[in-house]
């Protein structure tokens, strides 16, 4: 287990801060019971936010044809037929996966493929879990077309914690399902939009799992 390249910087401060802090009470007051509190709450924050911030190496384990892949660690909260009217502009398959603090929160390129299509809005930061985030939230787009010629769309949702969604890809970008799509810090979301034919193999409040849980499967007739 590594430490995600988004962690790096944030844990390095905290840590300073956090040894700082207890330095300061230990010789100002030495072995009292307040510098071991806030040593034990210190060492508690750190750990979490290490956790928080890990990068468990994966790759995914199946023959990929037509599978539309986990984008993220969480539970999936949405599975419905919308209009999706801001990129697609046609009826498309919701799949949301809801991420909790506990979560990993790589995110992952849900298919292989071709970027087709990045863009960022800024909005509100409610909860994740929350229908309305989807399109009033903070958010971040990414289009990929398959090599069969379907455009899936996976959106990037900041929360009600999250103050910071990272996106890689980029108009052009070859991609893989083993690639990290970005990041997103503290509690967010990440929701697909999947073809009306997709099978969706996943069912409400499932855990699932990033680069190893298949979310659906479409037809898959190879371009010629």
């Amino acid at each position: 287990m590594t430490v995600h390249k988004e962690g790096t910087g944030l844990l390095l401060s905290v840590f300073t801060v956090l040894f700082a802090v207890n330095m300061t009470l230990y010789y100002t007051m030495g072995g009292r019971g307040l510098f071991y509190a806030v040593l034990s709450v210190s060492v508690v924050v750190f750990l979490l936010m290490l956790n928080f911030f890990r990068s468990p190496y994966r790759r995914f384990p199946f023959d990929f044809e037509g599978m539309i892949v986990a984008p993220a660690d969480g539970t999936v909260v949405v599975i419905e037929e919308v209009e999706e009217n801001e990129i697609l502009h046609e009826k498309r398959i919701q799949v949301s996966i809801f991420m909790s603090v506990f979560n990993v929160h790589a995110n992952w390129f849900p298919v292989n493929g071709k970027v087709k299509h990045v863009s960022h809005n800024n909005g509100r930061f409610m909860a994740a879990y929350l229908p309305k985030s989807s399109t009033e939230n903070e958010r971040s787009a990414v289009v990929i077309t398959t090599s069969c010629g379907a455009d899936i769309l996976v959106r990037q949702i900041a929360g009600a914690l999250a103050r910071r969604i990272v996106t890689y890809a980029r108009v052009g970008d070859e991609c893989s399902v083993d690639e990290h799509l970005g990041f997103i810090k503290f509690g967010s979301r990440v929701d697909l939009y999947l073809p009306l034919d997709a099978e969706i193999l996943v069912d409400m409040d499932q855990k699932v799992t990033g680069n190893q849980t298949v979310i659906a499967r479409i037809p898959c007739n190879p371009c010629k």
